[in-house]
C-alpha cells in the first residue's frame, strides 16, 4: 500500500511543473497578470458580509441543473435498462433507437434541436431544456452501466428470489439492485462527473451558468487566463467533492 506522503510529494511535483509551464507561455504571450482584480468576481466582502460574485451566482445554476439532470438521468437509465431486459419486443426495439440515437448524435446537436423544436413544441423553457437534454444524453450511457450491472449478477440470485415467492419486481427491488448497485456505482460516478462537465455546453442557449458567466466576465475584464482558471477550479472542486462522496457511500455499502 502507497504511502500519502508519496501520492502528495507527486501531486505536489505535478502542480509544480503545470506552474511553471503556466508561467513560461504567459510571459512568451507577454500576458500581466492581474489576480487581485480576478477575485472580486468569485466574492467580496460588503460591510462586513461575504456577497456571493457572477461565478458563484453561476455556480448554484450549475449546481441546479447537474443535480437535477444527475437525477433524471438514472431514472432514464434504469426505465432504459428495465426495457432492454425486458420480454417485451416493443420495448426492445423503442430502447434500443434511443440508445443509438443519443449515443451517436453530439449533445451540442441534441441540446440546440430540443431548444429549438421541441420547446417551442412543448412550451418549456431554456433551463428545462437543458436539464431534459442532459438527462436523456447521459441516461443513454447510464443505461448500459446500469444493465450490465444487474447481468453481473448469477442467475441463483434469481431463483433464490422466486423460491421465496418474490414477483419479478420484487427480486428487483430487494435483492438484484442492491447487489448491482455495488458494482454500478464506479462507472456511474464516471459519468457523472462527465455529466457536470457537459453542462458547460448549456451556456449556448444563454442560460448563466458558470461558464456563461465566466465568459461575460472576461468580456467585461479581459481577466481572460484568471477567470478561466478560477472557473476551471470550481469545476474541479465539484468533481472531486462527487467523488469523495461517492467513495465514502461505497465504504458504508460495503461495510
Amino acid at each position: 500500500m502507497r504511502a500519502p506522503a508519496v501520492d502528495l510529494a507527486k501531486f505536489t511535483a505535478l502542480a509544480a511543473a503545470i506552474i511553471w509551464l503556466l508561467a513560461e507561455g504567459t510571459e512568451a504571450l507577454g500576458y500581466n497578470w492581474q489576480w487581485y482584480r480576478a477575485w472580486r468576481y468569485l466574492a467580496r466582502v460588503t460591510d462586513g458580509e461575504v456577497v456571493a460574485g457572477p461565478l458563484l451566482a453561476g455556480l448554484a445554476v450549475t449546481a441546479k441543473i447537474t443535480a437535477i439532470s444527475l437525477a433524471l438521468a438514472f431514472v432514464v437509465g434504469l426505465a432504459t435498462a428495465a426495457c432492454r431486459l425486458s420480454g417485451s419486443a416493443v420495448a426492445r426495439v423503442l430502447s434500443r433507437v434511443y440508445l443509438e440515437v443519443a449515443r451517436n448524435t453530439p449533445l451540442l446537436v441534441q441540446l440546440f434541436f430540443i431548444y429549438f423544436v421541441l420547446a417551442r413544441i412543448m412550451g418549456i423553457d431554456r433551463l428545462t431544456s437543458a436539464i431534459l437534454a442532459l438527462s436523456l444524453f447521459e441516461g443513454a450511457y447510464a443505461s448500459e452501466m446500469i444493465r450490465a450491472g444487474i447481468l453481473s449478477i448469477g442467475k441463483g440470485q434469481w431463483e433464490a428470489s422466486y423460491s421465496l415467492g418474490m414477483s419479478k419486481a420484487s427480486a428487483y427491488r430487494y435483492v438484484i439492485l442492491p447487489q448491482a448497485l455495488r458494482r454500478m456505482m464506479p462507472p456511474l460516478t464516471g459519468q457523472a462527473v462527465s455529466l457536470i462537465k457537459d453542462s458547460a455546453l448549456v451556456s449556448t442557449i444563454a442560460i448563466y451558468d458558470l461558464t456563461m458567466r465566466g465568459q461575460a466576465v472576461i468580456a467585461e475584464t479581459y481577466l481572460t487566463f484568471e477567470i478561466w482558471f478560477i472557473v476551471a477550479a470550481l469545476y474541479l472542486a465539484v468533481t472531486v467533492s462527487l467523488s469523495i462522496g461517492v467513495t465514502w457511500m461505497e465504504n458504508r455499502i460495503r461495510m
